[in-house]
C-alpha cells in the first residue's frame, strides 16, 4: 500500500530524480534520495508546508540540484521506476529514514546544516533530520 498518492507520471518524476541526484551511489543511494522526497510529501511543516505531492516536492525552487543543472530531464529507466515504487510504498532506511534534507558537500558533513542535525552519510550525501519540535510528524509511522 502506498504511503502517498502517486500515479504513474509521479513515479516517473521520482524515478528521474533518483537517477539525476544519485545514480553514482547505486540502488541504495537512490532509495535514500527517494525516501527524502517521499518524507517531504508526507509532512506539513518547515519548508514543506502545503507541499504534499511528488510534483510539488520535486519542483520546489532550488530544492534539488539536478533540476538546476538539467540532469533531471533525462529519461528514467525501469530500474529507477522500481526503486521509486518502493519509496512510494514506504521504503526508507537509515540515514534517510526520517531525513527531510540531504546534500553533497565537497568534504566532510557538517554536524548541522541550516539548523538541522546531521544523522549520517551515505557515500557522498549527508542526511539531516529536523530539529527537535520543528517537524515531529516525520517520526509518525506510516
Amino acid at each position: 500500500m502506498a504511503v502517498i498518492k502517486a500515479p504513474s507520471k509521479h513515479i516517473d518524476m521520482l524515478a528521474r530524480l533518483l537517477r539525476a541526484e544519485a545514480v553514482g551511489e547505486g540502488k541504495q543511494g537512490m532509495l535514500h534520495v527517494g525516501a527524502v522526497a517521499v518524507n517531504r510529501a508526507r509532512v506539513n511543516c518547515s519548508d514543506f508546508k502545503g507541499v504534499n505531492t511528488l510534483p510539488q516536492v520535486i519542483n520546489q525552487p532550488k530544492a534539488f540540484e539536478a533540476l538546476q543543472h538539467g540532469l533531471y530531464y533525462r529519461r528514467a529507466r525501469d530500474s529507477e521506476r522500481r526503486l521509486a515504487r518502493r519509496n512510494v510504498k514506504g521504503y526508507r532506511s537509515w540515514p534517510a529514514k526520517y531525513s527531510l534534507w540531504y546534500f553533497r558537500p565537497d568534504g566532510d558533513c557538517p554536524p548541522t546544516w541550516y539548523g538541522q542535525s546531521q544523522v549520517g552519510r551515505y557515500k557522498s550525501h549527508c542526511f539531516y533530520e529536523p530539529a527537535s519540535g520543528e517537524c515531529d510528524e516525520i517520526y509518525n509511522s506510516f
